[in-house]
């Protein structure tokens, strides 16, 4: 299939996780040339095999967020695989990682070392992504980045400290970065989903299941519990949401979905 000259181009980071993947298909249905970025090569394939089945266009490139080499030369690739078509205007910082722990570590090594792996992904990462493909943004005088970040972006989870320090930094870099951008065509918006039916919440039910010896199904429902909507969000949502940001001229909103099926301001 060959796009239109106008096909709007968007890098989408974990892009074969539970978010990643309902986000591209989303896009890709929508006309956008997606380009699926993650870690895992024979997934990401299966991913792009998956977008154009749908008769859409894309590409994969392996980035590593934690790793600044790795996001500058997936960057310089993304950008060389859609040349053809134009620039990438559109970023989803999707990518992430929570690893639970106590707020004070008895080995404070290994508590600094989580704080930092934490920041190095969710913000570093995702900061260096957006800045290595902020320049052709510019050119183009148009650009959009939805940062995907967390109900942990906006109150305090036990725990979880290094996630949430993480998540919150990342809403504060969008706000900031939306007031900056507004006069030069970029926009960044963010979505904070509670839980979601993911592979992430998947790993927490694990969890749970292996500390406390409650049963699968009882673990999930505790995690639908703490969402004011009684229940997990499903990609599919966030997918909804981050659209609909991408597609309107919204700036500097940070979007909350709490399992209501609403979409409310944060």
């Amino acid at each position: 299939m060959v796009p239109p000259q106008d096909t709007i181009v968007a890098l989408v980071t974990g892009a074969t996780g539970g978010i990643g993947r309902a986000v591209c298909l989303r896009l890709a249905r929508e006309g956008v040339a997606v380009v699926a970025a993650g870690r895992d090569r024979e997934k990401l394939a299966e991913v792009v095999e998956e977008l154009e089945g749908l008769g859409g266009v894309a590409w994969s490139v392996e980035i590593d967020l934690a790793d600044p080499a790795s996001i500058a030369a997936g960057a310089a690739e993304a950008r060389e695989l859609s040349a053809a078509i134009g620039p990438i205007t559109w970023l989803v910082n999707n990518a992430g990682i929570a690893i639970s722990a106590p707020l004070v570590e008895k080995d404070r090594e290994a508590a600094g070392d989580l704080y930092e792996r934490h920041m190095d992904v969710n913000f570093h990462g995702a900061r260096h992504l957006f800045e290595s493909l902020l320049p052709g943004m510019l050119r183009a005088e148009r650009g959009a980045m939805i940062n995907v970040a967390s109900s942990a972006g906006l109150f305090g989870y036990a725990y979880v400290a290094a996630y949430c320090a993480s998540k919150h930094a990342l809403v504060g870099y969008t706000r900031a970065a939306a007031l900056e951008l507004a006069k030069k065509g970029v926009r960044a918006n963010a979505v904070c989903p509670h839980y979601v039916d993911s592979p992430m919440t998947e790993a927490s039910v694990r969890r749970v299941v292996e500390t406390t010896g409650k049963s699968e199904a009882e673990a999930r429902e505790f995690f639908a519990a703490q969402n004011p909507g009684g229940r997990l969000v499903t990609p599919e949502e966030v997918a909804d949401a981050v659209w609909e940001l991408l597609r309107s001229e919204s700036n500097g909103r940070v979007v909350e979905l709490d399992g209501s099926g609403s979409m409310k301001d944060a």
